[in-house]
C-alpha cells in the first residue's frame, strides 16, 4: 500500500462561463512569457535593445507550436488517421501533443526569419534565449500532469504519481511521475547554462548547444522509463534515437565552433551599438558651430594684435 503520492487534478480544464481554461494551455503561455522576460534580460545584458526578444518571439513562437504539433501527429499518425479515428482531432493541440524536436527545429525557423528582419545573427539571440526555454520545458511538463499522460513504469515510490483516469485504456494506479522528473531535469539544465556562459563567455550559439546537448542526456534516460505508446526502432524508442541523433549535433557543434570563432560576439544587435555610439557622442547645441567659429576668429586676432612686425 502507498504512504505517499503525488496526486493528480481530477480534470485538466475548468469552464469560466462558455469559456475552457485548460490546465495544459496556461502551462504552454506561462512558459512562453518566462522565456522571454528571461530571454530579453540576457539579451540586454549582452548589448541588445529591450524589447527584441519579444519582438522576433512573434515569430519564433507560431512557427514552434506548428512544429511542436506537427512531429506529434507524424511520429504518432496513428493516432489521427487510423480507421476509428478522427482526423480533426489532430487540430486540437489543446489536448495535449506537442514534440519539442518540432518545435524547437521550426521554432529556430521563425528566428531565423525574425533575426533577418532586424539584422541580427540567430546563434547571438539562440545563445540569449537558451536558459529561457529550458525553463518553458520545465513549466509545460506540468501541462501533462493536469492531463495525466505520460508517465512511466507502475511503482510504490513515495513521490509516485496517482494516474485516476487513462485515455490509453492503462490501469489506475500509482506511476513514475516522468513528467515530473524532466521537469525538474530541464531547471538543472537552465542553470547550468546559465552558469558555464558566465563562467566561460558562450558565444556563437554554444550556450544553445549545450541546452541542447544538456537535454538531451536527460530526455534518453527518462525516455526510457515511460510506457505510454511509441514507435520503435532497433526495440529502442524513436525519441531516444532522437536524442542521441541531436545530442551528437550539439556536441559537434560546440567543439567545432569553439576552433573557428572562439570567445562571444562583440555586437548583438547593430541597431543598438549605433544608438549606444551616438547617445555616447551626444549632440551639439544648435549654435555649437557658430561659437566654434567666433571662437577661432577672436584667438586670430589676438595673435594679430601681439605678434612682432618684422
Amino acid at each position: 500500500m502507498e504512504l505517499a503520492f503525488i496526486p493528480s487534478p481530477s480534470r485538466g480544464v475548468l469552464y469560466l462561463g462558455p469559456i475552457p481554461l485548460r490546465g495544459y494551455a496556461f502551462c504552454i503561455i506561462i512558459g512562453v512569457f518566462v522565456a522571454v522576460w528571461l530571454g530579453n534580460k540576457r539579451w540586454i545584458a549582452r548589448g541588445g535593445r529591450a524589447g527584441t526578444v519579444a519582438d522576433i518571439a512573434v515569430w519564433a513562437v507560431p512557427f514552434g507550436l506548428v512544429g511542436g504539433r506537427l512531429y506529434h501527429v507524424i511520429t504518432d499518425y496513428e493516432l489521427y488517421f487510423s480507421e476509428g479515428r478522427d482526423w480533426v482531432d489532430a487540430f486540437k493541440i489543446w489536448e495535449g501533443g506537442l514534440g519539442i524536436w518540432g518545435a524547437i527545429a521550426l521554432g529556430a525557423v521563425g528566428a531565423w526569419i525574425g533575426c533577418r528582419r532586424r539584422g541580427i545573427p540567430l546563434p547571438a539571440y539562440a545563445d540569449a534565449i537558451a536558459p529561457g526555454i529550458a525553463f518553458a520545458q520545465a513549466i509545460g511538463r506540468w501541462g501533462n500532469w493536469f492531463n495525466q499522460e505520460l508517465y512511466g513504469k507502475p511503482t510504490d515510490l513515495p513521490w509516485a504519481l496517482e494516474i485516476t483516469s487513462s485515455s490509453d485504456g492503462r490501469v489506475p494506479g500509482t506511476y513514475h511521475p516522468t513528467f515530473l522528473y524532466e521537469s525538474l531535469w530541464c531547471i538543472g539544465v537552465a542553470f547550468l547554462v546559465i552558469w558555464a556562459d558566465r563562467r566561460f563567455r558562450l558565444g556563437h550559439g554554444r550556450a544553445f548547444a549545450l541546452y541542447v546537448a544538456a537535454y538531451c542526456t536527460g530526455r534518453a534516460w527518462i525516455e526510457y522509463m515511460r510506457v505510454d505508446d511509441a514507435h520503435h526502432i532497433l526495440g529502442v524508442r524513436l525519441n531516444v534515437w532522437t536524442a542521441l541523433f541531436v545530442f551528437l549535433l550539439a556536441v559537434t557543434y560546440l567543439i567545432v565552433s569553439s576552433k573557428k570563432r572562439p570567445g562571444r560576439e562583440d555586437v548583438v544587435e547593430p541597431a543598438a551599438a549605433v544608438s549606444g555610439d551616438d547617445a555616447d557622442g551626444g549632440e551639439k547645441p544648435e549654435n555649437a558651430d557658430k561659437d566654434d567659429e567666433v571662437a577661432d576668429d577672436s584667438e586670430a586676432d589676438a595673435g594679430a594684435g601681439s605678434g612682432k612686425k618684422t
